[in-house]
């Protein structure tokens, strides 16, 4: 567990983050909100770039673990998007800054663990070949990363659940349709995919 400066840290961070772009923000500027001296800072991180990987990576493992088991839609979109609507000017801000990259491994990541157990929870009748439960789980991964980057590239302006809930009404019918073609083919599948 985090000791109470790295939880200052980090709270004055995505509290200026919540205000101003990163690029804007400073040591100096975290270090006087919290009320420490930058020597504290510079103990718990490196700089400014490793304090955001950490509190993005951070994030992406409470998702996950407050997250266990996911079973409709809706859930799934929630857990994806909840740190992004509740704080979503400082995830534009690092969106839109050098740590991108940063923030579209902590989507990834999310985007994976909640439609890896959305699917595992839809597909539990169906007797799968691990390839095929493979496919099915990256072509939603990728469909889910790609409509949240898309958002947020037109700045989280449109209804992105209801694109989203639309996306899966559309496409339903795949994952039963796999399914169903993954058990009648048996493992044949699976040995092409080895």
């Amino acid at each position: 567990m985090a000791n109470l400066t790295e939880k200052a840290i980090k709270a004055s961070a995505l509290k200026l983050l919540n205000e101003k772009p990163m690029n804007q923000i400073t040591v100096k500027d975290i270090v006087e909100d919290c009320g420490i001296n930058r020597n504290s800072f510079y103990y718990h991180f490196r700089d400014l770039p490793s304090l955001i990987e950490e509190m993005v990576m951070e994030q992406a493992e409470q998702l996950i673990e407050a997250y266990p088991s996911i079973t409709s839609l809706e859930q799934c979109l929630d857990a994806a998007l909840s740190f992004a609507m509740t704080n979503r000017r400082a995830v534009m801000h690092i969106y839109n800054s050098v740590s991108r990259d940063i923030y579209e491994q902590y989507l990834w990541r999310v985007c994976e663990h909640t439609v890896t157990t959305y699917i595992d929870s839809i597909l539990g009748n169906y007797k799968l070949t691990e390839f095929d439960r493979e496919v099915i789980i990256n072509f939603y991964k990728c469909a889910c990363f790609g409509l949240i980057l898309d958002w947020q590239r037109g700045g989280m302006k449109s209804d992105l659940k209801k694109q989203f809930l639309r996306m899966f009404e559309i496409r339903k019918d795949l994952i039963e349709d796999i399914a169903a073609l993954s058990e009648r083919s048996g493992n044949g599948a699976q040995e092409k995919g080895q």
